[in-house]
């Protein structure tokens, strides 16, 4: 069963699912509360779920659906390559995390695996991933993360010394002492590194 609020999203997946042995897609939802009420009518061995839907989130359907059919089991499908989305997918009960970048191919193969009862997504993988992502920002002062915001706004260093009340020799010191923390070489990569991540997670983005 194919849950996912993008219509052509699931006819491909269905059509690539149909021409794989073995395999039929039963039903198809673009919401919680349908997917929620399709799949206890015609109770798949399989879910792949995309985790934003319009009415809440993957992570909800498979929740409720886990209460209904405790024997399903759940592909996680989506374009958020997120650590807190995987830790949540797990803790939901997902048996696996694909990107939608995945080729058609592959996503039989996962179907299959996951139908076969394996489990290619586990703890070990969630904290694997978390160690490889540090956050560059931990050891940085509370100035210092004031001045990266600031730079995020787009303030040259004479507009944040005003705002911070400080001189500007000060900001220049934290710029040079920031950059050697986090690894990078120019108030430029500073500015793009907030760019890429203001904002709250995978729950908070709009679009797939």
């Amino acid at each position: 069963m194919i849950i996912d609020d993008h219509e052509v999203v699931r006819r491909g997946i269905a059509e690539v699912v149909d021409r794989a042995e073995g395999m039929t897609v039963v039903a198809e939802a673009g919401s919680v509360a349908d997917g929620v009420r399709r799949a206890a009518l015609v109770r798949p061995q399989v879910l792949l779920v995309d985790l934003q839907l319009p009415d809440g989130t993957g992570i909800e359907l498979l929740t409720a659906v886990r209460e209904q059919l405790p024997s399903a089991r759940a592909i996680v499908l989506t374009s958020f390559d997120d650590d807190d989305a995987l830790a949540e997918a797990l803790d939901a009960g997902a048996a696996a995390y694909l990107l939608k970048s995945v080729r058609g191919a592959e996503i039989t193969d996962v179907i299959r695996a996951v139908a076969a009862g394996r489990v290619l997504l586990d703890e070990r993988t969630v904290t694997r991933r978390k160690a490889g992502h540090d956050d560059p920002t931990e050891s940085l002062t509370p100035s210092e993360l004031r001045v990266i915001d600031l730079i995020g706004e787009g303030l040259s260093n004479r507009e944040i010394a005003e705002r911070l009340g400080v001189v500007e020799k000060t900001v220049k010191n934290h710029i040079t002492s920031l950059l050697a923390k986090m690894g990078l070489q120019r108030r430029t990569q500073v500015a793009a590194w907030v760019a890429s991540h203001r904002h709250a997670g995978w729950r908070s983005e709009s679009g797939h």
